[in-house]
């Protein structure tokens, strides 16, 4: 798969003042170097195993999709049916519900990652990664973490695709006396349930999917959850007629524009769910596909909270103003006396510190070009996971990264064999 074969000493550096003794290896990779193991980068890989392309996934935490694994709520299950969810060439399982949990999709990702045979580099950190355009090749800084003694490995490969997704690092909003309000704060990503918040006053910043789903949760457990509404929210049932509404959604597109659809899928939201408005949850001007299409914004899939909120147990509550020590004051005037604060604020690309390159990602780690056409760069250069359209999204742009990137292998290959051949011919003419 790959060859060590430019350096393996010991090297010594200071950092932090300090001196650290680290091992630093040089290893040339026959193929693409994958910086992520979640759904993006193996369903990558997976497309190269099967056109016969080496390559190695490099993953900084010590599991693949550790986003799933981690940081993420006990109650957790897919939005979206199966079929809209599954990676390339293996579907889900028959005997899975239809919206699978957390734990299924885990066992979903693992038997994928085992069924093309593939073993990513974990706890490798990517430091940096570096076109070299005097050699026309991508250098890929890490620091290993797996073993006795941090390990600093530099890769050198002709392909690099980046697909550490739209949600690598939290994102935590500064809050005006935040650190004198004394009580638990805690992002999303490091609440499993609400089992430690019975009889508690929460409060929940955010109403994206993951704020609706907490504040459900603590309202399930007994807690006493406050959701922060700051702007406008699209809220639709996650099903209409029996229907999956994304899939609903879906097939009206294939025959009505999209303007069309969204108008359709509101009047529809209407009749179910009612005037949303009175309750503090005002609709965007937007049309929630064009939303989503036009700044990535996900409408909210209903699964419960919207009675919660009808009912007054989760209240809806608008901006925060500040922080004090035990309360929150909102810009309405309103204050409320809180004992934990639960951050529902989403997440973010971590592209823009590792890599060294400005033109096909934008400042905030994004494809500059919308899909689908953000998933090829220059010089070798690849992006999955960033289409904001979850893993339907990333599933088509493995697709071509790994065609695309099999294609460039087997000529560059067939074009070294070749000028092997003439070497050897060369060589015998000699004698």
């Amino acid at each position: 798969m790959y060859n060590s074969s430019c350096l393996n000493m010991p090297t010594m550096f200071r950092s932090s003042g300090q001196e650290d003794f680290l091992s630093r290896r040089c290893i040339w990779v026959n193929g693409p170097v994958i910086v992520g193991a979640g759904p993006s980068g193996l369903a990558v890989g997976a497309g190269l195993k099967s056109q016969g392309v080496p390559f190695i996934i490099l993953e900084r935490a010590n599991c693949i999709a550790s986003l799933w694994q981690n940081r993420t709520y006990d109650r957790l299950k897919l939005h979206l049916p199966k079929q809209f969810c599954q990676l390339p060439n293996l579907p889900f399982p028959e005997d899975f519900p239809e919206y699978p949990t957390k734990d299924q999709f885990i066992t979903y990702l693992e038997s994928y990652a085992k069924h093309f045979d593939m073993t990513p580099h974990f706890n490798e950190t990517v430091q940096s990664a570096k076109y070299d355009e005097t050699f026309g090749l991508w250098r890929v800084k890490t620091i290993s973490s797996g073993g006795f003694l941090p390990t600093e490995v530099e890769y050198i490969c002709r392909w690099l695709v980046v697909a550490t997704g739209e949600n690598a690092e939290k994102v935590v909003p500064e809050f005006e006396g935040l650190q004198e309000f004394g009580g638990n704060v805690t992002h999303a990503c490091d609440y499993k349930s609400g089992v430690n918040y019975r009889g508690k006053r929460v409060l929940v910043v955010g109403c994206g999917n993951s704020g609706m789903e907490v504040s459900l949760d603590l309202c399930n457990h007994k807690a006493n959850p406050s959701m922060v509404v700051r702007s406008s929210v699209h809220v639709l049932p996650r099903e209409i007629f029996g229907k999956s509404t994304f899939e609903l959604a879906i097939e009206m597109m294939k025959w009505l524009p999209l303007w069309l659809v969204d108008k359709i899928l509101l009047i529809l939201a209407w009749l179910i769910l009612g005037n949303l408005e009175k309750y503090g949850l005002k609709r965007p001007c937007i049309g929630p596909l064009q939303l989503k299409n036009s700044q990535g914004k996900t409408p909210v899939l209903d699964i419960g909270a919207l009675d919660k909120i009808r009912s007054g147990k989760i209240k809806v509550v608008p901006g925060i103003k500040k922080f004090s020590n035990g309360r929150v004051e909102l810009v309405n005037g309103e204050k409320l006396e809180i004992d934990s604060v639960i951050l529902a604020t989403g997440y973010r690309s971590n592209v823009p510190s590792w890599l060294r390159e400005n033109e096909f990602f934008s400042e905030d780690g994004i494809p500059k070009n919308p899909f689908p056409n953000g998933w090829k760069g220059k010089a070798g250069l690849y992006a999955v996971g960033f289409t904001r359209r979850g893993l339907s999204g990333a599933s088509l742009d493995a697709i071509s990264v790994a065609f695309d990137i099999a294609n460039s292998w087997k000529e560059e290959t067939k074009q070294k064999k070749k000028t092997i051949a003439a070497r050897h011919r060369r060589c015998i003419s000699h004698f």
